[in-house]
């Protein structure tokens, strides 16, 4: 086909497109943006986890829950009463790196262990129970603050025993089921029910295969879906099973280990919660529920190939990068806070633009040098003019920064987010908004040496932006 012809069936397209359906614009909370490029036509199965995908937790009520059941726990194995006038702010934590606190630090290897990542939102209570413990005891007379905790008489309380303490009773508050139990007891103050929920699972179920794979148990997770996907049935039409929405349901999964060995898969007992004993070997069987496997098995009971399915969770680690590397699914991050990101990112974005800048300024300034240079320029009032740059973005954010990036540069979340994530959102919802055959494309990425033009075309207009902005500075 010669280019003339390509151009004729380009209009042609243009023109059915403009004389069919009305164009649907989406808003930016609305769309699903794009790290590599996917076509929904070519997606066979669609996979999903519960806890903050499908059901969506309120915030902060939850958080406030989970840091009041962590609180008490910690009392009542001996810590001071006084920790109980406590209660949880919802503006401290962020799923942050360390970044803002160590800008400097290059963490090795055999380091890592005195750093905890936060992967998922279920960390934000114990985040900020743990900033209250050090700030009891910094301010409690009775403690004398040393370098690695507190004294008290001969008793010591260090960081990482506190900080151990707190996750102990992390565990503490989900393995014993005591959170989720108050979660079921009052669902509509805990869990947001999206009401566009049942049509999007519909709509998919109409053109592909659909499974729920969660590693809460098998009570909890039949509360929880009951409560979003049958509580909403219309009077007088027929109600469907939550089950129904889904040609396989796995609950304890035990996810990262799930895209690896997994473990022995088990039917339950709809009726008692019970698992069955043995493995079960045989063909999927539409409205059972099973437990454990691994995610080979899914693609064996579903008669799918990993590059067929696309996989939606919120956790980084134990849904989006283990189902990437050891399966080769296509995988869409949920980032609840990427709502509050993109709205404060619209406001702010001139102060990153003014970054940009900078650094193509201060790339300029060395690059006539070589190695037999002995010119050492002037760069202080550029780095100034950068750290309040910075600062500013951080706290137009929060306390704690943003979740995404530190001035210029990306946290660790966005790292792994853009390496692993092929689709990410602020809720899976927004697939709505979406034909199932559409295809994302993903932005063309320049390489350093591929921008090195279009940086230096840019360097006219920045140097004398850059040098306006500095006068201004110190008049």
């Amino acid at each position: 086909m010669d280019i003339s012809s390509l151009r004729l069936k380009t209009m042609d397209a243009d023109s059915s497109i403009s004389s069919g359906e009305p164009k649907v614009k989406r808003g930016i909370d609305q769309k699903v943006f794009v790290n590599r490029s996917l076509t929904l036509e070519n997606i066979r199965c669609y996979g999903f986890d519960m806890d903050y995908t499908l059901a969506m937790y309120k915030s902060p009520d939850y958080e406030s829950m989970g840091f009041e059941m962590i609180r008490d726990r910690l009392v009542s194995i001996g810590y001071p009463h006084e920790l109980l006038r406590y209660t949880y702010d919802p503006s401290f934590p962020t799923r942050e790196d360390i970044h803002n606190y160590y800008p400097n630090k290059f963490i090795q290897r055999d380091d890592t262990d005195r750093f905890y990542i936060l992967n998922t939102l279920f960390n934000l209570s114990e985040t900020y129970l743990y900033a209250c413990l050090v700030d009891f005891f910094t301010r409690c007379t009775r403690y004398t603050n040393v370098l690695k905790g507190y004294h008290h008489g001969d008793l010591f309380m260090s960081y990482r025993s506190m900080f151990q303490d707190v996750r102990d009773a992390m565990d503490f508050i989900h393995d014993t089921g005591i959170l989720k139990e108050k979660t079921i007891k009052n669902l509509e103050k805990y869990i947001f029910k999206d009401p566009n929920i049942t049509v999007l699972l519909t709509r998919i179920k109409e053109v592909a295969k659909v499974f729920l794979a969660t590693n809460s148990d098998y009570n909890y997770t039949e509360a929880i879906m009951k409560y979003l996907l049958e509580n909403g049935t219309k009077s007088g039409s027929q109600k469907k099973s939550w089950r129904s929405f889904f040609d396989l349901v796995v609950v304890d999964t035990k996810k990262p280990l799930f895209f690896a060995e997994g473990t022995v898969l088990r039917q339950v007992d709809t009726d008692t919660g019970k698992l069955r004993i043995g493995t079960y070997t045989g063909d999927l069987q539409h409205g059972t529920v099973y437990s454990g496997g691994s995610s080979d098995i899914i693609c064996d009971l579903l008669g799918v190939k990993g590059k067929d399915i696309l996989y939606i969770g919120d956790h980084i680690f134990g849904d989006i990068l283990k189902s990437k590397k050891r399966q080769g699914w296509k995988t869409f991050l949920v980032v609840p806070e990427l709502t509050k990101e993109l709205q404060v990112w619209e406001e702010n974005k001139s102060l990153f633009e003014e970054l940009k800048r900078l650094d193509v300024f201060l790339a300029e300034i060395y690059k006539h040098l070589d190695s037999g240079s002995r010119e050492c320029p002037d760069i202080s009032a550029i780095q100034t003019r950068m750290k309040v740059l910075t600062h500013r973005m951080d706290m137009s954010y929060g306390q704690m920064g943003s979740l995404l990036r530190s001035g210029s540069r990306q946290t660790l979340f966005a790292s792994q987010l853009m390496r692993y994530a092929d689709l990410y959102s602020s809720t899976y919802i927004n697939l709505l908004h979406y034909p199932f055959n559409y295809l994302f494309m993903a932005p063309p990425v320049l390489m350093s040496h591929e921008a090195l033009s279009q940086n230096t075309a840019d360097f006219s207009s920045t140097e004398l932006n850059v040098n306006r902005t500095l006068m201004m500075k110190r008049n």
